[in-house]
């Protein structure tokens, strides 16, 4: 007989609806622990860019105090400077593998989607050591004592921040 006995198969129902149940549970926890991943890099690429906005923020205002033509209140000017220093230390911490997601022309959310260009992925240690250069200069621009001195170190910032977005920040144009 090729059939299973009557207490075989009455066991092998519930068993079987078990494992389905486990398999259908492990999946379900998979996919979101994949959504968990997915929101995790999209929150990482949110706030490098609300990082670099404030950074932006404050380079605009130690830009505005160079270009004013008015004396520079150093203190105000060294808060600024220290400020991006600090910042810049952490930001290349933010660009973990899994938010190497440009694509070329895709539709993209400017809050959400990222802008870094692949090469940033490929040559991580200039990218860390230009954030670290940048951290330097700002640094120094928030020791300098000299109004003078101060201004070479803003001019010698918008520099290191123009080469590093010039090779690692994609634009759509």
């Amino acid at each position: 007989m090729l059939g299973l006995s009557p207490m075989r198969s009455s066991c092998h129902g519930p068993i079987m609806i078990g494992c389905a149940a486990f398999v259908l549970l492990a999946m379900s926890l998979l996919a979101s622990a994949q959504d968990r991943n997915v929101a995790i890099t999209k929150d990482a690429i949110f706030a490098r860019k609300i990082l670099m906005d404030t950074i932006g923020t404050n380079m605009d205002e130690l830009e505005g105090m160079v270009g004013s033509g008015k004396p520079i209140n150093l203190t105000e000017a060294h808060e600024h400077a220290d400020m991006i220093s600090v910042m810049l230390m952490a930001f290349p911490h933010l660009f973990g593998a899994d938010t190497n997601q440009w694509k070329p022309d895709a539709e993209r959310d400017p809050g959400r989607d990222t802008y870094a260009s692949p090469d940033l992925f490929t040559n991580y240690a200039d990218f860390y050591a230009q954030a670290a250069r940048a951290s330097k200069i700002a640094y120094n621009a928030s020791r300098a004592k000299q109004e003078g001195d101060f201004k070479t170190f803003v001019a010698e910032l918008r520099t290191a921040c123009d080469s590093c977005h010039a090779v690692y920040l994609k634009t759509d144009r």
